[in-house]
């Protein structure tokens, strides 16, 4: 099960549960007060019966002042819970029937636990109940969201063919015409295109299981010597420690190379790239044009320049968050921007 369909899941389970459990927990505690309410009544005719035959094993007995009390009515403080009764021919002293606190408590206690056994017993029964009406509800979604990568899936294979051909095709159109700048805009364009259709390949299988561990330091060594062959104008540097992390390579690999991609495209004349370690922070510097809304980077088909059709970085921040990766950018037009990542996985 995917992370989304996880996280729906849950909210689907949390949200029929709670509603469910306080609605549950408002009966019982309404049946439990009627639960105190009838023991007491029970408690109060035993007592009553008791007034006339003074057969009451459980009772205890005591005569008291006459008017002191009403009668017929359970009194309850924190020595005895008693009932006050005539006694006839008598004019000074009246019956006192009642039972100590202790004893009171301990009958209370006995209500009290088996009304949460019950409670409990019920809330459990209403869990299980909540995941399976969870788990239909996320039906429909599943599908959909299966139906969805299938059909994504589909669509890149068919870029395979077309794809290849342009390629062919400008290879050979650049062997006739030699160095063409639109035979460049075309290998520019099929070039972007290949990068994303491995960009959404790699969204779509899921990476937070398949882990391996490598060299961080070598890693970063071979995404930037893949890439500063098209940028000999810019100066790339690595100060990074050795040291490994145990990550899903492949979605690794998509995230350092769209963010070194964004900083070379987007940088100045003879600018620096720059990528360093600090702890489990990861700072990816580069001295470029810089950002003028960085917190809507993330956001899918947002874009600040011509280029790209701003998904990259979007794919960035989904996979991210599939590792486990803490992602930040700082930037400053005309400085910069930096980028750091929360490697949680360094060994």
């Amino acid at each position: 099960m995917k992370k989304i369909e996880i996280e729906s899941l849950l909210k689907s389970f949390v949200l029929f549960f709670l509603s469910q459990a306080v609605l549950l927990g408002a009966l019982f505690f309404i049946e439990y007060k009627k639960e105190l309410q009838t023991y007491d009544n029970e408690l109060f005719n035993k007592m009553r019966v008791c007034s006339f035959d003074l057969k009451c094993k459980e009772l205890m007995l005591d005569f008291v002042q006459k008017d002191k009390y009403e009668f017929y009515k359970l009194y309850k403080n924190k020595q005895d819970i008693s009932a006050y009764f005539s006694i006839a021919n008598s004019q000074k002293s009246s019956l006192k029937i009642y039972i100590t606190n202790d004893t009171y408590q301990e009958a209370i206690k006995t209500i009290k636990n088996e009304a949460l056994v019950k409670f409990i017993l019920v809330l459990f029964v209403v869990a299980l109940l909540s995941l399976l009406f969870s788990l239909y509800a996320l039906s429909p979604f599943r599908s959909a969201l299966l139906l969805t990568e299938e059909f994504i899936k589909d669509i890149l294979h068919d870029f395979n063919t077309p794809l290849a051909t342009l390629r062919l095709n400008s290879s050979m159109l650049k062997q006739e015409l030699s160095d063409n700048s639109k035979i460049k805009r075309i290998e520019n364009a099929v070039q972007t295109i290949l990068n994303l259709q491995t960009n959404l390949r790699a969204y779509l299988h899921n990476h937070a299981v398949q882990k391996e561990k490598f060299s961080l330091r070598e890693f970063l060594e071979q995404r930037v010597s893949s890439l500063e062959s098209n940028y000999k104008e810019l100066s790339f540097s690595i100060n990074v420690r050795e040291c490994d992390v145990d990550i899903n390579k492949d979605a690794f690999v998509r995230v350092i190379d769209n963010i070194l991609s964004n900083a070379a495209k987007y940088n100045k004349l003879n600018g620096t790239v720059e990528i360093t370690l600090e702890g489990t922070k990861l700072h990816i510097k580069d001295s470029g044009k810089g950002i003028k809304n960085p917190k809507k980077i993330f956001d899918r088909f947002y874009k600040e320049q011509e280029r790209g059709i701003g998904i990259g970085l979007h794919i960035v921040k989904k996979l991210c968050d599939e590792l486990e990766i803490d992602i930040d950018v700082r930037s400053k037009l005309e400085l910069g921007t930096t980028f750091t990542l929360e490697l949680k996985n360094i060994i």
